[in-house]
């Protein structure tokens, strides 16, 4: 799945930008539909492979174009920025037109707003064409840092190891595998809730460098864990330690580290490179994720409580990135983040 989530990831930004938003996501319904299929009627391995990287193609793609196009259509008064612009940089005015009538009500006068979006893009289009070269101007540096960094963080962090291997992490740790999904399930929802309803309260950084130390600790408990067992050390607690530093750690992803970096990466990118910048962003995710997916186990017979600090100590070096080089992008339009942050607009 990871392999075609990278598949996915290398074609995200540019079809996206090809095509449109919108018919990225009929692509994505495809690899979906094919993928649960070959998943249902599966009678060999070949069969099952192909639907695991078929969901992979469409967990790819959308890992971009979903965000990028909650930040585009999202109004002002909730996060600002210039709405639906895809259509716009692609050419279909008519399109563009419509679809930003029909966000703001059909009684709405969106004549100023559609000019200042055209005026917008014709600007950024004069100054660079979306190749990823274009990436590496000395104006993008510190974008890309930020992008590469929090992609870096969010899969090198270790959440494959525990989704992927959490029957594993279970047995080893001396808890009932039924129990301890049951409750990672219930803990998902609440959350993935108090997160979207917090992050416009409180701000990226604030729930990044929170969902970043809840992370930390989460795998420091569930290698403390580990280390106890090891030593015969408070038996009967150890394996409560693991099951709580598991939930910590996954509470903690859910409601910051897992989808606030794409909202911040969808934000900060000029719309004349977001597809490269998106491209580059999401390889680099999915990369950190097939890493952490292949090198669990190894890591885990290697030794299972270093396993967790290696992760914890990821996280931890996640808190200071965030607090160091992430700006906050709460209230601001998207226009002025990009102004701000690259000097290109006036």
């Amino acid at each position: 799945m990871t392999i075609g989530a990278l598949i996915g990831a290398l074609v995200s930004g540019t079809t996206a930008d090809l095509i449109g938003r919108r018919c990225t996501f009929w692509i994505v319904d495809i690899f979906y539909i094919m993928g649960w299929l070959a998943i249902i009627f599966s009678k060999s391995v070949w069969l099952l492979d192909f639907g695991r990287l078929s969901l992979g193609l469409g967990i790819g793609l959308t890992s971009f174009v979903g965000p990028v196009y909650l930040a585009e259509i999202t109004p002002k008064n909730l996060r600002g920025g210039f709405m639906i612009i895809a259509e716009a940089k692609i050419g279909k005015e008519r399109e563009f037109e419509a679809a930003l009538q029909r966000l703001r009500g059909q009684n709405a006068d969106t004549s100023h707003e559609a000019s200042e979006i055209k005026d917008y893009l014709e600007n950024l289009q004069k100054i660079s064409d979306d190749k990823i070269l274009n990436l590496f101007q000395q104006k993008y540096v510190h974008l890309v840092i930020v992008g590469v960094g929090l992609m870096v963080v969010q899969g090198l962090g270790g959440l494959y190891g525990f989704t992927f291997y959490m029957s594993e992490i279970f047995d080893s740790a001396g808890i009932s595998s039924t129990v301890g999904f049951m409750a990672v399930a219930i803990l998902q929802i609440p959350a993935t809730v108090l997160g979207a309803s917090l992050i416009d309260k409180f701000g990226r950084r604030t729930l990044l460098m929170a969902s970043a130390f809840g992370e930390c600790l989460g795998c420091f408990l569930t290698g403390l864990s580990f280390v106890m067992q090891d030593h015969n050390w408070w038996k009967e607690v150890s394996p409560i330690l693991a099951l709580i530093g598991v939930l910590v750690y996954l509470g903690s992803y859910s409601f910051g580290m897992g989808g606030i970096p794409w909202v911040i990466v969808s934000e900060i990118f000029p719309i004349n490179v977001k597809g490269s910048a998106g491209t580059l962003c999401n390889f680099v995710s999915w990369s950190c994720s097939w890493v952490v997916s292949y090198t669990f186990n190894f890591l885990f017979e290697w030794s299972s409580a270093g396993t967790f600090f290696i992760y914890s100590s990821i996280c931890g070096f996640g808190v200071l990135f965030v607090a160091k080089l992430v700006p906050e992008t709460k209230g601001r339009t998207l226009e002025e983040i990009h102004a701000s942050m690259t000097n290109i607009l006036q």
